[in-house]
């Protein structure tokens, strides 16, 4: 997911969405421990998605700060 796509969200949408991202990297980490992990570069990708989640809830956070 690009972070273009990630900033149009509500930070309530991007909330929920980090949680998902969080979720299928859990699921993810499963697969591999377990042998089932067809492709490994997905663990990537959805760290990739964490991080830029996480990036843009700061901004956001720090908007609300400069605001007030």
């Amino acid at each position: 997911m690009k972070a273009s796509e990630l900033r149009d969200l509500s930070f309530e949408e991007l909330q929920k969405k980090l949680t998902d991202f969080k979720d299928e990297l859990f699921s993810l980490r499963f697969q591999a421990v377990t042998g089932q992990l067809g492709n490994s570069m997905r663990i990537k990708e959805v760290k990739h998605n964490i991080a830029r989640a996480k990036t843009i809830l700061r901004e956001i956070e720090l908007e609300k700060n400069k605001v007030n």
